[in-house]
């Protein structure tokens, strides 16, 4: 066993709990210090907290373990989530911050009905749920694959798990976005240095494509299938919209000029991460023949030196960790603004409000903790899932850009009919075939279509028009 990698490790999760605690004070308040920063987030802190969200388990090992197989072209992924930050960046955070709210739920009820934001605030708790339970997971495979001698894979969960819930603890949103300006150098370090490293161990780029076997697609950017990489691009833009754990970066802006640049600049960090990545897959394709495409990362990793190895162990750490905290923060929001303070206790001070969201924090951690160990399937789950975020974006924008056609029961309509779709989507298998014929393989199709009728045939039925100001 090489004690190397682990001290590195062991270093980095020293240095988040170094610049959280120092940090703390920047939360100290009510709900909006703890889990919005104050609404005081600079530019420069929201572009790595954003990035960090974006790069998690599956746009690092993911990445890699597709592209052991399909080559480059998983690199997809990641340009997939940097354009929906691009248009977020440009069209929508300087508009979301203007609206001065905490969740999109929120809006629902401010111009829709109560309803509206009962439901979209529960639909949005279970879809977070589902993503952070997802990066126990990934950080529990990371540490079991890469220090199998020091962890098991239930114990890289736990230690996985008590590092992004202490951080979120002690200092909320800021602590979870100045942590990511380490995390996003460490990610950017250990991929680079992985991919580098990998390929000159075997030979060069040019080595790499003589060496590959003939069905390998190698640098084929098409070769994962155009239809799915438009299924990428529809389900991501549509996702950076309307998932709270996204937006409540800009809600927590200092103002709409951070948010607009935070975002710009986030989507060009995440940009290459996954095209990185997928390179390190490519060379693990001739290091390693045969083995399952999972272990295509942790494989070459494995090969490298221990310095090394250990640089690249804390940057895929650090994707997931970065990714796990502002979740927890995101889905601690909905239930303290959606549901505690609007429903139960409306007139909590300050005091009693950060104390009631950090007993959210924990309450979801142990959630999700449990929900991570007993229930399997939880990535293919989690592409499903983010389906439902269809409603969601199709609601905000029209409130945002068109309010003159919006009408009350919008909200509400449109959030059931995209469940009542995702449903039949699952039930009954015709739906998918009939989709998959127009090579259009993925249920966010679907659930546009379906709740882009919606709205129409509200919009015909309801006549009560909601009133907002969009400046």
């Amino acid at each position: 066993m090489n004690w190397i990698p682990l001290i590195i490790v062991c270093c980095y999760v020293i240095l988040l709990y170094v610049i959280t605690w120092v940090t703390r004070r920047l939360s100290r308040g009510g709900m909006i210090a703890y889990l919005l920063a104050g609404r005081s987030l600079p530019f420069w802190v929201i572009a790595p907290l954003l990035t960090g969200l974006a790069i998690g388990g599956a746009s690092t090992i993911g990445v890699a373990e597709r592209a052991y197989t399909v080559g480059i072209s998983a690199g997809w992924y990641n340009a997939a989530w940097a354009a929906g930050a691009l248009l977020v960046g440009l069209f929508a955070a300087h508009r979301y911050r203007r609206l001065n709210i905490t969740t999109l739920p929120e809006l629902f009820e401010k111009h829709y009905s109560v309803s509206g934001r009962v439901i979209g605030a529960l639909g949005q708790i279970v879809l977070q749920l589902v993503i952070t339970s997802l990066q126990y997971v990934a950080g529990g495979a990371i540490l079991s694959s890469l220090l199998p001698e020091v962890f098991s894979f239930q114990t890289g969960m736990l230690v996985t798990a008590i590092v992004f819930v202490g951080i979120t603890l002690i200092g909320g949103f800021w602590a979870a976005g100045l942590t990511n300006i380490i995390n996003v150098i460490l990610i950017y370090a250990g991929v680079i240095l992985g991919a580098v490293m990998a390929v000159t161990k075997v030979g060069g780029l040019e080595q790499i494509t003589a060496s590959l076997p003939v069905a390998h697609p190698g640098f084929d950017l098409g070769a994962i299938g155009w239809g799915l990489v438009i299924a990428w691009f529809v389900v991501m833009c549509t996702t950076v919209f309307s998932v709270q754990s996204i937006v409540q970066i800009s809600f927590a802006a200092k103002d709409s000029g951070a948010a607009r640049k935070g975002f710009l600049l986030g989507a060009l960090l995440i940009l290459p991460v996954g095209f990185i990545s997928a390179v390190i897959g490519v060379a693990a394709a001739i290091q390693h023949p045969g083995i399952i495409p999972t272990e295509a990362l942790p494989r070459t990793v494995l090969s490298l030196s221990p310095f090394v190895a250990g640089i690249i162990l804390a940057g895929l750490w650090a994707a997931d960790v970065s990714t796990a905290s502002a979740l927890l923060v995101g889905s601690a929001t909905l239930i303290v603004g959606d549901l505690i303070k609007r429903f139960f206790a409306p007139d909590l001070t300050e005091k009693r409000e950060r104390i009631v969201s950090r007993l959210s924090v924990l309450a979801l951690s142990v959630l999700t903790y449990l929900m991570a160990v007993s229930i399997s399937g939880i990535l293919k789950t989690l592409l499903i899932g983010l389906t439902l975020t269809t409603a969601y974006t199709l609601i905000t924008l029209m409130t945002i850009y068109c309010p003159r056609l919006c009408r009350r029961s919008h909200a509400t309509w449109t959030l059931v009919m995209s469940m009542v779709a995702l449903a039949a989507w699952l039930i009954f298998p015709q739906l998918q075939t009939i989709f998959k014929s127009l090579s259009l393989p993925h249920p966010i199709f679907f659930c546009w279509a379906v709740c882009l009728f919606t709205f129409l045939m509200v919009l015909i039925i309801d006549k009560r028009r909601i009133t907002l100001d969009t400046r």
